[in-house]
């Protein structure tokens, strides 16, 4: 499995033990080198630790790994099993029981159309690849590949979080979504599809994919390959309605329809239903927009309300122009379908003899839409990649730029820092939007999103701060994040409003975090600003201790930003751990003032007490305490550490030794 710089190699060795007595496996060890005569580190996976004693008659499967440069082959590597035996001691030790070398025409990928056993948790289940389907737009594929895992063992079996790959011809490799994979569990002799989607840039070659499974081994910061799929030919998608163009004609004109996605998407603790289509006039004169509604039907069988959302403003349609439309509706997110319906009509205006609206008699049925559930997608972007929304008077651009992880004494904080572009020619607000973090485990969190309340500029652009609590530790790899424009009654959501669905979403694969510390102070990132610390010096005296340092803040001018709940910490922590302090920056200070009710920047403030934008001298921090002077050892040094916190939890940026009253730049 590539990694970056060199490659994983993983290798199962079966011990078979035909005595009379038990093996200690510990006697025994397998050794890797190139036929070049290059030896491998080798070493075990965790959870074979402990697999060491193999009872007379029985087998046990025992996992290795090891890493090799970018360059080595499987072919290119021969498998020794040595003993121990210190009777040999010109030979280290060591007795060689045999060895086995990786045949040319040895191939890890299964081919197309057969099957391939896993082992999960030492039970064997057979996986295939069923079908690929795949539909295209202007800048991606978006391949479904449908991949059939079978449990052909006598024990049920949790499916791991296994994050799946799709790998082209020239080496590259495309992270892939797997649906409905939570909690996930095989029973002996079942079997369960799993719908795979992702997106392909088109000026890739569709020849050649194969679909790689991984699992990521997060206390050995490594991704290990668990299998490899030759992918078939790609399967008609006949009787699939999305992009085609279908007429209707009432008492106005003549109209064309489109149906242009079918999403299925999270919400609480319901799933949500959402058809996008778009109405044109291809008739010389204009139209009104008709009173249109609809509803979705599951395999011919469940009916399910929807309602009509306007993402374009306009009150009717020139000849040849058209409007954006959405249908939402709700379902038990457990709901399982093969095919849904949108069938759209048109409300007549007639009612009851009530009065009240009968919506089976007030409507008159237009067109009907049909799509499979297996082609649900949402539009995935990879990293670095930019997501456009063009809506008629709401034009905007998103993208992620980076992740961070705040830790924290009993769970951290996940983020996601995202990138809104305003597209319009005019200055214009930022969509509320609605979040979701899905992990490569198909867990999803509700995202808190920042908002920046004032207008962007034409070519401006906004950060917002997507974030969610996580567990201690939990393996981040493999997350993705599901971003829409956030409804309330059938409208996009208003600034006082709470939204109650969301449409428009798309998803973006976030980028793996960069836990570098920098090793200076000079040029820290902290988008949208840039800070660099010089001629840091330290003071101590009969009052306690203080610290000074120069500093230059920078901001890019074109990023509007909210930085509620960011802070900046200076601390100063001696290498004897007798002195220790600390001092806090709040983000929204930078700026040189607080914002007062109106929105403007009042009062003035100190920049050898706060970090504002500009080159200032003489930033202090000071811990007040007469017995410190008696504390310090003249001989060591102190750490000065930089930490960004989020919500009072924080994460370690910077880090520089300094001495004692020594000026450091």
């Amino acid at each position: 499995m590539p990694e970056q710089g060199n490659k994983t190699v993983t290798f199962t060795v079966g011990v078979h033990n035909g005595g009379t007595t038990d093996l200690q496996f510990i006697d025994y060890w397998p050794r890797l080198r190139t036929k070049t005569g290059n030896q491998i580190s080798v070493r075990v996976l965790p959870q074979d630790k402990d697999k060491n004693r193999i009872p007379a008659k029985s087998s046990q499967d025992i996992s290795f790994y090891a890493t090799v440069n970018e360059s080595t082959d499987l072919k290119d590597l021969i498998f020794e099993i040595i003993k121990w035996d210190f009777s040999m001691p010109e030979a280290d030790f060591v007795r060689k029981i045999g060895d086995v070398s990786v045949p040319d025409d040895y191939s890890v990928v299964t081919p197309a159309g057969k099957a391939h056993t896993i082992q999960m948790a030492s039970n064997p289940v057979k996986g295939t690849i069923k079908k690929v389907l795949m539909s295209k737009n202007e800048k991606n594929y978006t391949p479904t590949v449908v991949l059939n895992l079978e449990n052909v063992g006598s024990k049920s079996v949790a499916v791991p979080g296994y994050q799946y790959l799709l790998r082209t011809s020239e080496g590259y490799m495309y992270p892939l979504d797997a649906k409905a994979v939570k909690d996930l569990t095989l029973n002996p002799q079942t079997n369960k599809d799993i719908d795979l989607t992702g997106s392909v840039p088109v000026s890739v070659s569709t020849e050649g994919w194969q679909l790689v499974i991984v699992q990521n081994a997060q206390d050995l910061k490594l991704n290990l390959p668990i299998a490899f799929f030759a992918l078939p030919a790609v399967s008609d998608t006949d009787g699939v309605d999305t992009g085609k163009a279908f007429s209707f004609t009432n008492k106005s004109g003549t109209y064309t329809a489109q149906l242009n996605t079918v999403q299925r998407l999270p919400w609480e603790d319901q799933d949500i239903l959402t058809a996008g289509f778009t109405l044109s006039n291809k008739g010389p004169e204009a139209l009104p927009i008709p009173d249109l509604t609809g509803y979705f039907k599951l395999d011919d069988n469940v009916k399910v309300e929807a309602k009509l959302v306007r993402t374009d403003n306009v009150i009717g349609l020139a000849p040849n122009a058209e409007a954006q439309f959405q249908f939402i509706g709700k379902i038990p997110y457990t709901s399982q379908f093969g095919k849904v319906k949108l069938v759209l009509q048109e409300k007549t205006g007639s009612g009851s003899s009530d009065g009240k609206t009968d919506q089976q008699t007030a409507a008159n049925d237009l067109l009907e839409f049909v799509h499979r559930s297996e082609l649900m997608n949402i539009p995935y972007n990879n990293f670095g990649e930019t997501h456009k929304v063009t809506n008629v008077g709401r034009s905007v651009s998103y993208k992620v730029r980076s992740v961070t992880t705040y830790a924290g004494e009993t769970a951290d904080t996940f983020t996601a820092l995202l990138e809104v572009g305003n597209l319009e020619t005019r200055a214009s607000d930022i969509s509320k939007l609605v979040g979701y973090f899905k992990t490569a485990q198909g867990r999803y969190y509700p995202a808190a999103i920042s908002e920046v309340k004032s207008k962007i500029s034409p070519d401006g652009k906004a950060l917002l701060l997507l974030s969610t609590n996580i567990d201690k530790g939990f393996p981040t790899s493999g997350t993705s994040v599901i971003i829409g424009e956030a409804v309330t009654e059938g409208k996009l959501t208003e600034a006082d409003k709470k939204p109650d669905a969301y449409v428009n979403a798309a998803a973006y694969w976030l980028p793996q975090e960069d836990f570098t510390v920098k090793k200076d102070f000079k040029n820290i990132d902290l988008v949208p600003y840039q800070l660099s610390f010089s001629n840091i010096r330290s003071i101590i005296d009969q009052q306690g201790v203080k610290l000074k340092m120069d500093y230059e803040l920078t901001k890019d001018l074109m990023l509007n930003t909210n930085m509620e709940g960011r802070k900046l910490i200076l601390e100063l922590d001696d290498a004897d751990r007798k002195i220790k302090f600390n001092k806090e920056f709040d983000f929204k200070d930078f700026d040189g003032g607080s914002p007062d009710k109106q929105g403007t920047t009042s009062g003035k403030l100190d920049p050898k007490d706060k970090i504002v934008i500009g080159k200032h001298k003489d930033l202090e921090l000071q811990a007040d305490d007469k017995n410190l002077i008696f504390e310090v050892s003249y001989v060591k040094k102190f750490k000065l550490n930089l930490y960004d916190s989020f919500q009072g939890q924080k994460k370690l940026i910077a880090t520089k030794e300094v001495e004692w009253f020594i000026t450091t730049e």
